[in-house]
């Protein structure tokens, strides 16, 4: 018999990841389990060193497990070669950096449209669907300005309109306001929410602030790699 649960977007199953430190090892992931669906707007949390960002670097195929199963979109990231995840990484994963990570001599348009100039879209289909792009995040009229003519959350807007720009599986998010006061994180917490509302785009951050906490649907707590608890809030 078919089973009636709806497919996940992301899926972790009994993942664990193991470094090496000085000739010891330490386990960063200890066999976390997670299913994420499309639309959702989830946030992980935890104290620093409680496994945020590994997942989120292992979800976005930066990263392998040292053993479990990571897929995305039903394909296991750990069978793929190097360049089958680099494209899957252009083409399905969009990337919200605490440090921005824009390019500092492109302009903010050059920056939110570069995933597509790489992926080989239209010129004018490029152009029309950054332009949009940046009006949805609040920067219409600064498509010129060049990242250090920015403030920090107009970086970080910048950021948001690239990661979402070609349209991916899932945008992961790490400590997206860490870097930003809190007014300014409110703003992108408002804009993120409204584009995971309006365009159905699936949001995966990381945050170990209560008050970002407050604007997610679910809330996956981790504590010494490990999940250990999950809340759900409408």
């Amino acid at each position: 018999m078919a089973s009636s649960e709806p497919s996940a977007i992301v899926e972790l199953r009994q993942v664990t990841r193991i470094f090496r430190q000085g000739g010891a090892e330490v386990a960063a992931l200890r066999g976390v389990t997670l299913r994420v669906l499309a639309g959702e707007f989830t946030a992980l949390c935890g104290p620093s060193g409680s496994g945020k960002t590994t997942t989120l670097n292992l979800i976005g195929a930066l990263d392998k497990p040292t053993s479990g199963l990571v897929l995305l979109e039903g394909h296991d990231l750990t069978t793929l070669s190097r360049r089958a995840l680099a494209r899957l990484r252009r083409d399905r994963i969009g990337f919200v950096f605490q440090s921005y990570n824009l390019i500092p001599v492109l302009t903010a348009y050059e920056n939110a449209e570069i995933v597509l100039a790489l992926q080989g879209v239209e010129a004018a289909v490029r152009r029309r669907r950054v332009l949009e792009l940046l009006d949805a995040v609040g920067l219409a009229g600064l498509e010129s300005r060049r990242p250090d003519e920015l403030s920090g959350g107009q970086q970080q807007r910048v950021a948001i309109a690239r990661a979402i720009a070609a349209n991916p599986a899932v945008v992961l998010a790490d400590e997206p306001t860490a870097n930003v006061d809190s007014e300014t994180s409110e703003m992108l917490l408002a804009i993120m929410q409204r584009l995971n509302r309006e365009r159905g785009v699936t949001f995966i951050f990381s945050t170990h602030d209560p008050r970002v906490m407050q604007h997610a649907r679910r809330i996956v707590h981790l504590v010494d790699g490990a999940v250990s608890s999950e809340e759900r809030h409408e």
